[in-house]
């Protein structure tokens, strides 16, 4: 029987010529992440190793993201104890304020992940990067700190979901469509340590922002990772960004797949997921009067520049309504840059948004936009659990910028046809 995509990145990185799904296996790295988060945990398992320091010091990335620039004491411990391992380690790619951004924005940005990679990181979203072709899958800190001190991660292989997607999506309908649409057909759980693997014609009509996006959210299905296969857009990507090299594993024609899910982009509208869950999706045109208190436009999951520029092209000569909140995160340095030479960040302002620093901030309810005791929020970040933005009776409508922008202009939940 043949092997998904997935199970012939993980076959290879633990030097055997086939895997099945359940079995468990020893695999070598490519990469190891960690945040300001998950690192100091992570660092202070290595320390009780006594190992002699990291297993490559180019294939670690430590990025500081959560809470940079740090907002208290205690986030600038963590960044200091993260700061210190890495420079007592020499690590390559440690990135802090001035270098900064989303983790998940971030390293594919830099080049560090590139297709045909094993990645795993303590963070997960990790997941993202299936979106040039990786395998990559979100861990504990202690997996963590084993797989910086030995480059090397135990599996369970995989079983997989094939996603089959078709048709052209029509104009501000994006990647967190798709991925939202997917999520409330199949639930949480729906891919419980499965993978997602998206295939199709319609594969082509998505851009990297929209596949780093769906990548993003796979685990809001419970799936191990989400992955899409390498084609010109992916090379192109890559290219561009890294300088590696890079294998382009495809999946056998006779592979085995739990089940096939056939997804429409032509039909798809823009969709919300209402509180307190991912899967609790409705269509915009599904959406009753809700009036907001805060939009929030960025994250690991729409912080990219597509994300900015869809929500400029709708913002410009129009202004955020009264009493709202609206705060726009570019998901790094550069996309800030960008942003700002596209004449995003006038546009943001002009029309009274107030735009960040790269950081994760509002996602996890740390810092920069933390919601109120009955404050509705209209958000693009990947969770809207009770809580995760702030106060436990706060709701959070998780959206595409589009969306969001829009709403950011009504003060209402919205489409941009509804402006």
């Amino acid at each position: 029987m043949g092997m998904t995509m997935t199970q012939k990145i993980l076959a290879a990185h633990a030097g055997l010529d086939s895997v099945v799904a359940g079995q468990l296996i020893e695999a070598d790295l490519d990469l190891v992440l960690g945040n300001d988060i998950t690192s100091p945990v992570a660092i202070h398992e290595i320390e009780k190793m006594k190992v002699d320091g990291v297993f490559h010091k180019d294939k670690i990335a430590l990025v500081m993201d959560h809470f940079v620039p740090n907002k208290d004491i205690k986030s600038a411990e963590h960044c200091k104890c993260v700061r210190e391992f890495a420079c007592k380690n020499d690590i390559t790619n440690y990135f802090d304020v001035g270098q900064m951004g989303i983790e998940h924005a971030l390293l594919p940005e830099k080049g560090l992940c590139v297709a045909g990679d094993c990645i795993i990181g303590a963070d997960s979203h990790t997941c993202t990067y299936g979106a040039v072709g990786a395998f990559s899958t979100g861990v504990g800190s202690t997996d963590m700190a084993a797989g910086m001190a030995t480059g090397k991660a135990w599996f369970k292989v995989p079983s997989a979901i094939k996603v089959e997607l078709i048709g052209k999506p029509q104009k501000y309908i994006s990647g967190k469509d798709v991925i939202l649409h997917l999520i409330g057909e199949i639930g949480v759980d729906g891919a419980l340590y499965r993978s997602l693997e998206f295939v199709g014609e319609g594969v082509k009509e998505l851009s990297m922002d929209d596949r780093l996006c769906i990548c993003n959210m796979a685990i809001e299905a419970g799936a191990k990772n989400g992955i899409f296969p390498v084609d010109d857009i992916t090379e192109a990507y890559l290219k561009e960004h890294s300088s590696r090299d890079y294998k382009v594993y495809a999946a056998d024609e006779d592979a085995d797949y739990d089940e096939t899910i056939t997804i429409d982009l032509s039909t798809l509208k823009s969709t919300v997921a209402f509180p307190h869950l991912p899967e609790n999706t409705k269509t915009i045109d599904e959406v009753e009067d809700i009036a907001i208190d805060q939009v929030v436009i960025g994250s690991c999951t729409n912080g990219r520049f597509e994300d900015l520029a869809t929500a400029a092209e709708i913002l410009k000569g129009r202004k955020v309504a009264k009493n709202l909140r609206c705060i726009i995160i570019p998901g790094t340095q550069n996309i800030y840059l960008q942003a700002m030479e596209a004449g995003f960040i006038r546009t943001f302002i002009e029309a009274g948004a107030v735009v960040s620093t790269p950081t994760c901030g509002p996602c996890l309810g740390g810092y920069m936009g933390i919601l109120a005791s009955g404050e509705k929020c209209v958000s693009t970040t990947n969770r809207n659990f009770v809580g995760r933005m702030g106060a436990i009776d706060s709701e959070i409508y998780l959206a595409s910028p589009a969306v969001a922008a829009a709403s950011a202009i009504t003060g209402r939940i919205s489409g941009p046809k509804d402006l």
